[in-house]
């Protein structure tokens, strides 16, 4: 099912997984994905790499058997960055070949010795997409705090109305720990014309080492009460886990409350964490039992 008709429908609830990496067997995210499946999102994403991970090659697989086994929409992210048409129509023709009609559209990750072939922008990646003619339901990203890479808040507004512009059918949000900067955001997406239902995207945080490199790498901000939960979480992982998910449902609960047109969860392949947020979501009422 594509995800545009899951948006139009009601308030969407989904989780993201990451193909296993190194020699970890397809096994490993066939079990995730069925752990996950049992809380009855409306989509599981299946990310994409293409920074030497190895493990781009997976997405397609799993995202397949989500849809075939487990019977739940997938999402199948794809990077341009480093991509010639050849590959991106290669990867549709998989995509469409695996009955996957639902496609994340992202630049990807800046690296060493990875630079723009085909593809500058992902937006680019969008109009190709699009114009292909391959029925793809196109989903792109949007940033909150803004892109970490835009010089200025209007850069960023204009990168995401060429998305938008270029054939993208609605936005998942980079995660955030702050929800009134999702609610400016919001707002400032309407004044900029950007008018794509918005999926507000939540990563709990498992650790300080984990949240500090989300802080660099994604430019999102810590506020004062997530440095607030780590102290009094002390120095016992288990405890910072537990704190960190405490704090995603919380912001989960309030952007419920405010309308919000779909919440993600990247949740780490950990279904305990997706579980979590399924059961915060139900006693707020966001979902039914």
């Amino acid at each position: 099912m594509r995800i545009t008709d899951k948006l139009s429908a009601r308030q969407t609830f989904s989780f993201e997984i990451f193909p296993p990496k190194g020699e970890l067997p397809l096994e490993t995210a066939y079990a995730v994905a069925s752990e996950m499946a049992a809380d009855r999102p409306d989509w599981i994403s299946v990310t994409y790499s293409a920074g030497g991970s190895g493990n781009s090659a997976n997405t397609v697989p799993i995202a397949a058997s989500i849809e075939r086994d487990l019977g739940i929409t997938a999402l199948a992210h794809l990077t341009c960055l480093g991509s010639t048409r050849a590959d991106v129509d290669a990867y549709v023709a998989s995509l469409a070949e695996a009955g996957v009609e639902n496609v994340l559209a992202l630049r990807g990750d800046r690296a060493p010795g990875r630079e723009p072939i085909d593809f500058e922008h992902a937006s680019d990646l969008i109009a190709h997409l699009r114009s292909s003619g391959s029925g793809l339901c196109i989903g792109a990203a949007c940033y909150p705090e803004g892109h970490v890479e835009s010089p200025t808040e209007e850069e960023s507004f204009r990168s995401l109305y060429l998305k938008q512009e270029a054939g993208a059918d609605y936005l998942v949000s980079q995660l955030f720990f702050d929800n009134e900067d999702f609610y400016r955001f919001r707002e400032k997406c309407l004044r900029h014309r950007v008018r794509l239902p918005i999926v507000a995207g939540i990563m709990p945080f498992t650790s300080v080492k984990q949240i500090q490199r989300m802080a660099f790498t994604c430019g999102a901000s810590i506020p004062a009460k997530v440095v607030k939960r780590l102290v009094l979480a002390g120095d016992d992982p288990a405890d910072q886990a537990r704190a960190g998910v405490e704090y995603a449902c919380e912001q989960l609960t309030d952007l419920a409350a405010n309308g919000v047109d779909g919440l993600h969860i990247y949740s780490m392949n950990k279904p305990s964490v997706a579980h979590a947020a399924r059961e915060a979501l139900l006693a707020c009422g966001y979902l039914e039992a």
